[in-house]
């Protein structure tokens, strides 16, 4: 295969992924050619890990001194996501170092089992003032080995 007939990836199944976050489309997320707009995937992806940073009393967005800052993401769409649905967000870590993480995010829209979409997302830990990179904190390492495969 040439460089430029790189195999396409593949959509995971829902059962790859430990955790799961219902979501709801919404009317604005939809765009003119009537499908849920690429950028809103990312709000997703963004919506999902913090609910579960949250969910399991590991973070709080106003005073936690230690912050995750997404540095990158990436996507790939297989299906459209449409207004009105229900999508279950699938989250797995599938890397941790000293000071980030990398999550990996499935998208399914209702019964669906193979993700519409799926991607990564890297939290970079720093000081929430300075925003100098500091170690995962013990706390959230724990809560992410939980999902780490």
């Amino acid at each position: 295969m040439s460089e430029q007939q790189s195999a396409r990836e593949e959509p995971l199944s829902i059962g790859a992924f430990p955790y799961l976050h219902m979501l709801t489309t919404r009317w604005k997320d939809v765009d003119a050619y009537g499908h849920v707009n690429n950028v809103v995937y990312y709000s997703y992806f963004d919506t999902a890990v913090n609910a579960h940073l949250i969910s399991h009393g590991v973070l709080d967005p106003h005073s936690s001194p230690v912050i995750g800052l997404v540095v990158e993401t990436r996507c790939v769409y297989f299906r459209s996501l449409h207004f009105p649905a229900n999508v279950q967000a699938g989250l797995r870590i599938v890397h941790m170092g000293k000071s980030s993480v990398r999550y990996q995010i499935g998208l399914f829209q209702g019964e669906e089992t193979l993700a519409a979409a799926q991607g990564n997302f890297v939290h970079v830990y720093v000081d929430r003032n300075t925003h100098r990179p500091m170690p995962v904190p013990p706390a959230i390492r724990a809560v992410m080995e939980q999902i780490r495969v």
